[in-house]
């Protein structure tokens, strides 16, 4: 009886001294300049983005307390860039292609303006750039994508609007371009709307997988021939999204993908993105719980931004964990 009660008063005082020392790191944390509240910048409602931004933000205001913080429904990666390098939002979203864009003037939202004021942060997951169209309108490749067809390219700005349209007239597709978000898009092709949506999104993509729920969908492949081509002429490489990834499929498809990387303003307090970062990047379980696009969302996956310079919190995470940062890819 007395080691039993011996063995449970040592429990309790190692629980009481980790405890303590949780409360004293809690405490050595440097709060000087933080905002009591943020926002990151997603994108539409029923997109990938939206579902990952909103949840990592109550994850980051939850485990750091005394803030609050949210997703806002945005233009995408496009867009976020812009706000972040304004600075009317602290964190958001985006895709590398559009970001090496930004970085370089070319913008479509402001020709010419280096977007330079917007720090990577972590890597989240590679966009799939995948096409959808019913069953019933008998389309099952590129090739035959109808003369004229009304085909969705998602919000204006969007990832999908900006390479999407471009990817296939490159291959040699005539369509109308119609805009939209991502959960009314599906709608308008259930309705006869539109004859396919060209989506770009982590992947499973709501909206896909809303529509097979209530109808019979194709998800269309790129020929090897079609793979080529794209590759050498975008910032894309090929990708394939796994069979298991929507009950339409029967085995993997083949398209291609773009890197998507979380961003914060590079003006934001170090301590405050160190912290963002490490909750995110130590807590993956918890990352998948929010969305099964995040099961990339690892530090390894750091190599893949090669276009914009690290936040100094976020790099200082990747340097102290071993996942080498070099100096001129960090924000000086």
């Amino acid at each position: 009886m007395r080691n039993t009660t011996t063995a449970s008063l040592a429990l309790l005082a190692s629980g009481a001294l980790l405890a303590a020392a949780t409360a004293h790191a809690e405490a050595e944390v440097d709060r000087d300049g933080w905002p009591s509240s943020f926002t990151v910048g997603t994108a539409s409602q029923g997109g990938t983005f939206y579902i990952y931004g909103s949840g990592w933000a109550n994850l980051i205001a939850d485990e750091l307390g005394g803030m609050t913080g949210g997703g806002e429904v945005t233009g995408g990666p496009t867009q976020n860039l812009a706000l972040v390098h304004s600075g009317e939002l602290a964190f958001g979203l985006t895709t590398m292609g559009p970001a090496d864009d930004a970085m370089n003037g070319r913008s479509p939202l402001a020709p010419g303006v280096v977007m330079d004021n917007a720090c990577a942060m972590f890597p989240m997951y590679e966009t799939p750039f995948s096409i959808t169209a019913l069953s019933s309108s008998g389309i099952t490749s590129i090739s035959e994508i109808p003369d004229g067809a009304r085909i969705g390219f998602g919000p204006a700005g969007s990832t999908s609007d900006v390479y999407f349209p471009a990817i296939l007239e490159e291959l040699g597709v005539n369509f109308e371009r119609r805009n939209g978000g991502w959960s009314d898009l599906g709608g308008q092709l259930q309705d006869g709307l539109l004859d396919v949506v060209a989506f770009a999104a982590g992947i499973p993509i709501p909206a896909v997988s809303q529509l097979e729920v209530q109808t019979d969908v194709n998800i269309i492949d790129f020929t090897d021939e079609e793979l080529a081509q794209i590759t050498e002429a975008f910032p894309v490489s090929e990708f394939d999204i796994p069979a298991s990834t929507y009950e339409s499929l029967d085995e993997d498809s083949h398209v291609v993908s773009m890197w998507n990387f979380a961003i914060a303003g590079c003006d934001l307090p170090e301590s405050l993105v160190y912290e963002a970062t490490r909750i995110t990047m130590e807590n993956n379980d918890r990352m998948i719980s929010i969305h099964r696009s995040a099961e990339e969302s690892v530090p390894e996956n750091v190599v893949h931004n090669t276009v914009m310079p690290f936040h100094p919190g976020a790099a200082r995470w990747f340097n102290e964990n071993g996942y080498d940062i070099a100096d001129d890819m960090i924000r000086q």
